[in-house]
């Protein structure tokens, strides 16, 4: 990582003595003064002996004192809140950001220095640019990119898993059409479409947006770094030095517009939306314009509402009743699910989840738009209430029909209802019901994120094949793996995709329209290859465990249930959850009936002690 210092002239209100600071003003000549440090409505112009003892008493006395530099408080609308409130504040020496209390000031300056970021050099600058790289591609980050409320520029290291899981799904779809229009709707620093420019080239055509003008420079300075060509409506506007040798076919479109208005112009076969916190806003103008078998793919950050902390914002968000739960990062995912195929449907299209992931800072869902109101309402009917006990834990989705059901406890596989007074299960949703993988396509990113040297996710996503399928055989493909043999493991999805865009004709609307036949064999197809439905939800070996029992290993565990007859895998969501077609009363029989009493041994190693004793 480099660092470099652009031109920057220091604050006002950063002095090394109380002469610099009162020499701001001239106090010693007649009339009224104003205030350099202070707007007119706050302070008003006054004579110098009591703008003077202003100058002392307000903004020395409280100043922050960093290697000889006296940062003093501020009042300028330097910081503005979004009630246009003026807030006072300090300006960081180092890299200019605004504080707004002294005590934040100290600590952020302690940060500054246990990184070793203590130059103080005005004549070249203090605002420091770091120039990062990820998978060869690089951006140029501004001091703050860490905090969003601080910056336009927004960046997370965090997130590097989620867009190499993107960019391998990008990539499947390049293979079954091209070129592919796909549109990066929140750029910020622009390092997606950038990287998906740079490594799939003239396979591609990418279309990076962001309605902030901060960003919107970044990411033409970013394409000039990476020597990528800047195109404006794809009429060849370039920037100097662009177009070099190193990457002859790399151009992306820079667009500033809103990104629901933007979605609403133009269609697109690739639709990415990373909004800060829900995407929900954005849903149905991203389904209202994406082609026909195009992927829209959506990173909830919101996990404050999806992992039920907020439970008041789940609700107006997502329309959903929610409880924290042992499963709460798969109901997130099934939640959001439910949005997505809730704004499909209302566009007359379903979708087929290809991948539902859920860590620690985001939540992602990858889907394929299937047009037509019969697709569209499969996707309805897989959006089911669930039935939580809130005794055990147990799970089971409300079976679908329009008949009233005297007792629902009736569904639920435990008898805590029968045991226990009272309402002891609740119902949550809506959510989505179906399967959360396609076995086929995450092989097939697989093999990408192997040929794109993606190392830090293929253990991920071998996981995720596993939990697919829901096994312990870890079976996957080499890294040799042919394009012939990818469409061998995944079926005809791909024979059938490539026979719908031979019958595909574009109009001048760009949509591709496909007859009716074609498009019915064609989902038939997909539907009949379709591997078993993985079951839902699954069990923490931690939380189901006896008191005073030491339960087996979690692969000897999985082993055990194999043994016993069930489908069993392990799961991404959580490292001790285990996903099985078995019930959880049967799941608890395994597991007592193979676990041991913590004590077990002490008896007999006493015996053997008194043995000992009586031989001596």
């Amino acid at each position: 990582m480099m660092r470099f210092f652009p031109p920057f002239c220091r604050h006002v209100s950063i002095q090394t003595t109380l002469e610099g600071l009162e020499g701001l003003v001239d106090l010693n000549g007649a009339g009224r003064k104003s205030c350099p440090l202070c707007p007119e409505e706050k302070f008003k112009a006054c004579y110098s002996h009591k703008l003077r003892r202003h100058l002392q008493n307000l903004h020395w006395k409280v100043y922050v004192e960093f290697e000889g530099q006296r940062m003093c408080i501020c009042h300028l609308p330097c910081r503005q809140l979004k009630s246009s409130r003026l807030v006072a504040h300090y300006h960081c020496v180092v890299c200019s950001v605004t504080i707004a209390h002294k005590t934040d000031m100290i600590s952020h300056l302690k940060r500054h220095i246990n990184k070793g970021e203590t130059e103080v050099s005005y004549s070249g600058s203090s605002d420091a640019y770091e120039i990062m790289k990820e998978l060869g591609t690089n951006v140029q980050l501004l001091p703050n990119h860490t905090t969003p409320q601080k910056t336009d520029t927004y960046f997370s290291r965090k997130m590097k898993t989620n867009r190499q899981l993107v960019f391998c799904s990008l990539a499947i779809l390049a293979e079954e059409r091209n070129p592919l229009e796909c549109l990066d709707a929140f750029g910020a620093t622009g390092i997606m479409g950038l990287q998906w420019a740079k490594h799939l080239r003239n396979t591609v055509k990418v279309t990076i947006n962001d309605i902030n003008e901060a960003c919107v420079k970044m990411i033409k300075e970013n394409c000039h770094l990476n020597h990528i060509r800047v195109e404006g409506n794809r009429t060849g506007l370039q920037l100097d030095g662009a177009g070099d040798a190193d990457s002859p076919n790399a151009s992306v479109e820079v667009v500033k517009m809103d990104a629901n208005v933007i979605l609403h112009l133009r269609p697109f076969d690739y639709i990415h939306l990373d909004p800060f916190g829900t995407a929900v806003n954005y849903l149905d103008a991203a389904f209202r314009n994406v082609r026909n078998l195009g992927i829209v793919s959506v990173t909830s950050t919101d996990t404050g509402s999806l992992y039920s902390k907020s439970l008041n914002v789940t609700l107006r968000h997502y329309d959903c009743q929610i409880v924290r739960t042992e499963y709460y990062r798969e109901l997130a995912a099934r939640m959001v699910l439910a949005s997505v195929a809730s704004a499909a449907a209302r566009c007359n299209k379903g979708i087929e989840v290809l991948l539902a992931v859920a860590l620690e800072h985001f939540v992602l869902v990858v889907v394929r738009v299937l047009r037509g109101p019969t697709q569209a309402d499969e996707s309805a009917k897989k959006l089911r209430q669930l039935l939580h006990c809130q005794w055990c834990e147990e799970r089971v989705f409300l079976k679908p029909g329009s008949m009233v059901e005297e007792n629902l406890y009736r569904q639920l596989p435990c008898q805590c209802h029968g045991s226990m007074p009272g309402k002891t299960a609740v119902e949550l949703g809506p959510l989505w019901a179906g399967p959360l993988f396609n076995t086929g396509f995450l092989r097939r990113m697989l093999v990408a994120a192997v040929q794109h040297n993606m190392e830090d996710i293929q253990p991920l996503v071998k996981t995720l094949i596993c939990e697919a399928d829901c096994t312990t055989l870890k079976l996957f493909p080499v890294p040799g793996y042919s394009a012939l043999s990818n469409q061998v493991e995944c079926g005809v999805v791909i024979k059938t995709l490539q026979k719908v865009e031979e019958a595909d004709t574009s109009d001048q609307s760009g949509k591709r329209k496909t007859t009716g036949e074609d498009s019915g064999n064609v989902l038939k197809k997909i539907k009949a290859d379709t591997s078993l439905e993985h079951p839902a939800f699954y069990y923490s070996i931690h939380r189901h465990s006896i008191r005073g029992m030491n339960m087996p290993k979690l692969n000897k565990f999985l082993q055990y249930l194999t043994e016993a007859g069930f489908r069993v895998s392990r799961t991404h969501f959580d490292p001790t959850g285990v996903r099985t077609v078995a019930t959880l009363a049967q799941f608890k029989e395994v597991l007592t009936k193979y676990s041991v009493p913590t004590y077990s041994s002490a008896p007999q190693s006493s015996a053997v002690s008194s043995e000992r004793r009586q031989t001596l």
